[in-house]
């Protein structure tokens, strides 16, 4: 069977709008499930299909945000504060396997779109609540936000300049990613028991369950991290950048001393393996700028393209920092492009979300 066959059968009813609910709905979508998304009618349907780049036709009715989490569903643009939109919906839910929904709870309860309602209908769904700061507290927010109260926008950026948010909506995503996992788990409850379940996250749990190291550095060394740039509050050179002959920038994460010394060796820099200052993992932490001038000089002797051969040759982590034009030139993002036609014409082109590979034994 090929993964994107996997939930054939399954119906997903997605009473979700901007990107964590939606992305929710895609990964089933991508893996074959029917995925109807339910839009209000009243406001003419998803708010990000007007969230349009300045280069985007103002007349269409989607845009690329838009298409990056709506991949194959069956999309119905429905009034649910109708009486007749609700009966709508509801015949839809009689049938299907998981609802997903990011209404805040009291307005789903208006709606009668909120678990206990529809668990009537439907004793067997699985209904997945995403909310922002959780079930008692209502306050309504963006993925910035959430950036800002679980301390991302705080550590990142550079040094004495103002916080830099991260350039996708990652607390959407990371949230998406708690409530599949959910779901996952309440569909194998439901094969063992034929019960269905309620399930549910924040985005601020999942903005908070996401700090692995930087909340540990806090909880057990009382040290709150700051805003560093590029560079890892705990290694060294890892996040550093440097510049090849032809301008072009990668960057380094030698994460172990042997890579250390192998970067040294690959620079002609041994000498710097027994510099005190550079000896040891915390040693190079503690001397990061001094490090960084000694190894500056020795990357603008050959070009980028010959510092990613050399160094991968010999076992230490570079990366080319890439624009988004090139990150597509490599082979490996372009078998995860998804092509979809749209009723205007044009194809939705976005990334897989259901980026594992699936083989079955036998």
């Amino acid at each position: 069977m090929d993964k994107q066959q996997f939930f054939e059968g399954l119906r997903v009813v997605e009473l979700a709008s901007v990107l964590a609910g939606p992305a929710i709905g895609l990964f089933f979508a991508e893996l074959g499930a029917e995925v109807v998304k339910v839009e209000n009618a009243r406001t003419e349907g998803d708010v990000t299909r007007r969230w349009k780049l300045p280069s985007e036709p103002a007349e269409a009715d989607y845009s690329a945000y838009y298409c990056s989490v709506n991949y194959k569903k069956n999309v119905r643009m429905i009034d649910l504060s109708a009486p007749q939109g609700r009966a709508e919906v509801l015949e839809l839910i009689a049938d299907a396997d998981i609802v997903v929904s990011n209404f805040k709870r009291a307005s789903a309860q208006k709606l009668g779109m909120d678990y206990d309602t529809l668990y009537e209908h439907n004793p067997a769904l699985i209904y997945a609540q995403l909310d922002a700061f959780g079930a008692d507290d209502p306050l309504p927010a963006f993925d910035v936000v959430l950036q800002a109260e679980a301390g991302f926008l705080y550590m990142n950026g550079e040094p004495g300049r103002d916080p830099v948010k991260m350039p996708v909506a990652l607390i959407d995503i990371l949230a998406a990613h708690q409530l599949k996992e959910a779901v996952l788990l309440a569909l194998l409850h439901r094969y063992r028991t034929g019960k269905g379940s309620f399930v549910s996250t924040s985005l601020l749990d999942a903005a908070i369950a996401s700090l692995a190291n930087q909340a540990t550095n806090w909880l057990m060394e009382g040290h709150i991290p700051q805003p560093m740039g590029m560079q890892h509050p705990n290694i060294a050179p890892y996040g550093d950048i440097f510049y090849g002959s032809d301008g072009k920038p990668l960057v380094l994460a030698a994460g172990t001393e042997g890579q250390f010394t192998q970067l040294c060796q690959c620079l002609g820099l041994p000498e710097l393996t027994q510099d005190e200052r550079f000896a040891s993992n915390k040693s190079r932490v503690q001397h990061r700028s001094q490090l960084c001038d000694q190894l500056r000089p020795a990357f603008e002797r050959a070009d980028r393209a010959a510092w990613m051969k050399k160094l991968g040759e010999a076992g230490v982590p570079v990366g080319s920092i890439r624009n988004m034009r090139e990150v597509f030139e490599r082979e490996q993002a372009k078998n995860l492009i998804l092509e979809e036609p749209m009723p205007d014409g044009r194809n939705s082109r976005r990334v897989a979300t259901a980026a594992f590979k699936w083989k079955p034994a036998g």
